[in-house]
């Protein structure tokens, strides 16, 4: 019978084994399989990192050519509770983001994260969901209706 020790070591012989096939590793003992699987890491995290690039690049050309006489454009996406607002704007103006706060204050949505850009251009990524004290389901329809009100009073 193995002893417990015995059962380990096989254990993280196996485990290194898989680290190495996984990481296509010509390492023979155990440090040059880690040192090949955390330049392998490396590599994924640069890939990751250019795709995501990528992806950004995209997204700002593809929004830049959907904006239709400098209107903004705003996408509502319904979470499990709340939705994820976008809102951009070639302009930016004064109270617009307070006017957007507004609303969702009138819709009974918590803001549970956001970021916003308001130097040259007008950008909001929200996180927005239901208070607990709102008894009415909204949907995402609803909530880009409002924030395209609230812009508008906002003397965009």
């Amino acid at each position: 019978m193995a002893s417990s020790r015995e059962r380990r070591r096989e254990a993280l012989q196996q485990k290194l084994n898989q680290l190495r096939d996984v990481t296509n590793s010509s390492g023979v003992n155990k440090a040059s399989i880690i040192v090949d699987a955390s330049r392998y890491i490396e590599e994924l995290k640069q890939k990751v990192e250019g795709l995501n690039s990528e992806l950004v690049i995209t997204e700002t050309s593809s929004s830049t050519s959907q904006i239709d006489d400098e209107l903004p454009m705003v996408t509502v996406e319904t979470l499990e509770k709340g939705f994820h607002i976008n809102v951009y704007s070639e302009k930016n103006c004064p109270g617009m983001l307070v006017s957007i706060l507004k609303a969702f204050e009138e819709l009974g949505l918590d803001v549970l994260d956001a970021r916003v850009s308001c130097e040259d251009t007008f950008q909001l990524q929200a996180v927005g969901g239901e208070s607990q004290k709102n008894n009415d389901t909204i949907d995402a329809q609803v909530v880009k209706q409002a924030v395209l009100q609230a812009i508008n009073k906002s003397n965009y």
